[in-house]
């Protein structure tokens, strides 16, 4: 087992540009995150204002996720060709883009080709954004990869509650995206320069030592835990909304805070698992994330009403959205430079993975049976998910290592 690692000395000039580049990765994810969550919480208007089915809804997300999956590979490419920067920075514009051709569709078919610009998009920025906080947190030398995700969780909050309040002040659906592709497009332009160049990430002084190969079976065991994490974080994203709305008889302004809820509570966990990680481990922060996002979704299930079906989304988000930044956080141990910005790109797909399950199967259940029963799925993955964190490391380090990391059972 390596030793935690210390910030490396030749990165001592480097640290504002460090500051610099965290601060500015950290936007990036808040836009991806409050972009997200406007999509999906004007789902019930898209639904009303062009008549779609919840088949066409689960069409809709299937479609996105499969183009992500091809956004990240682009994504790799871009990294490989200039840098993870360039990548991150063409990603944000092309959201940007993409909602203002969602926001004036004028029929499903103008939305689903808006929707497809859209999810490319989503893939390229989440590659892009996983792979500056592994090479942040290679600079800094220690765990600092979680908080990128705290910023995420807050990002996701204000794009709920714009959707809430909106729909409190009557404006149109139009609107409201214009407004938000705006907001993206203004953080793309003022946090792109300030993301890690070549220099600074692929090529920095902590990325020059070579490493091995990933062994296949590490790959598909994190790959598996992000497909699960992903599965449970895009089925409350995508459905929570409408389960309160269409299951419990909710207002489509109480319907936006199941998701607020759950960000609120996951922005919590994430502006604070750093430091548990740092302090018990990852393997035990993960057991512990998935038995209490566990108990959440028993309560969402179980739900007589609104409030109690909130009160879970809040209970799981406590813990559930801590577990996927840590599984890019174990990968940047096994490789660096160049390599490292492929490693993340070919995991993030596994996101995509957990994004058709999540989104798709879902609601395929969902229009089968109830919406209630949809969310029997991401339970029974929380509950998995407790069993796979023996493959964590049980202390804390972020060098970049050429061993695989600790897989056996506790």
């Amino acid at each position: 087992m390596l030793p935690p690692q210390s910030p490396n000395p030749q990165l001592s000039a480097l640290h504002p540009t460090l500051r610099a580049a965290r601060a500015a990765n950290s936007v990036a994810f808040a836009l991806q995150g409050f972009f997200l969550a406007v999509i999906l919480t004007e789902l019930p208007q898209q639904k009303d204002k062009f008549g779609l089915t919840d088949g066409l809804i689960v069409a809709s997300v299937a479609m996105i996720s499969l183009l992500a999956g091809a956004g990240s590979i682009t994504a790799e490419r871009i990294a490989l060709r200039w840098s993870s920067r360039t990548a991150l920075r063409i990603g944000l514009a092309l959201i940007a883009v993409a909602g203002v051709a969602i926001a004036v569709s004028p029929n499903k078919i103008a939305l689903f080709a808006a929707l497809a610009v859209y999810g490319i998009a989503l893939g390229i920025v989440d590659a892009g954004t996983n792979m500056q906080a592994v090479f942040i947190q290679h600079g800094y030398g220690r765990f600092v990869l979680v908080s990128f995700y705290a910023a995420w969780s807050a990002g996701s909050i204000a794009g709920a509650l714009l959707v809430s309040a909106f729909e409190t002040l009557d404006v149109p659906l139009t609107i409201s995206i214009l407004i938000a592709a705006a907001v993206v497009l203004a953080g793309c332009l003022a946090a792109g320069p300030r993301l890690l160049g070549t220099d600074e990430a692929e090529a920095g002084p902590a990325e020059q030592e070579t490493t091995s190969s990933v062994p296949v079976r590490i790959f598909w065991i994190f790959g598996t835990v992000i497909a699960l994490a992903f599965a449970i974080d895009l089925a409350v994203g995508n459905w929570s909304a409408l389960y309160l709305k269409d299951e419990l008889l909710s207002s489509s302004r109480t319907a936006a805070l199941a998701l607020a809820a759950y960000q609120g509570a996951s922005m919590l966990g994430r502006l604070t698992g750093d430091l548990w990680v740092r302090r018990f481990g990852p393997r035990t922060v993960v057991r512990t994330a998935a038995a209490v996002g566990s108990i959440g979704l028993v309560i969402v299930v179980s739900a007589p009403g609104p409030a109690v079906a909130i009160l879970g989304f809040l209970v799981a988000g406590i813990g559930l959205p801590v577990i996927a930044p840590l599984c890019f956080s174990e990968a940047g141990q096994l490789t660096s430079g160049r390599d490292l910005d492929a490693l993340i790109a070919r995991l993030n797909l596994f996101n995509y993975a957990g994004t058709l399950v999540g989104g798709a199967v879902v609601g395929v259940l969902a229009d089968a049976v109830n919406m209630r029963a949809g969310f029997a799925i991401p339970l029974a993955f929380a509950v998995l998910l407790i069993g796979f964190a023996r493959v964590f490391h049980p202390r804390a380090t972020t060098a970049p290592s050429p061993t695989e990391p600790a897989a056996e059972p506790a």
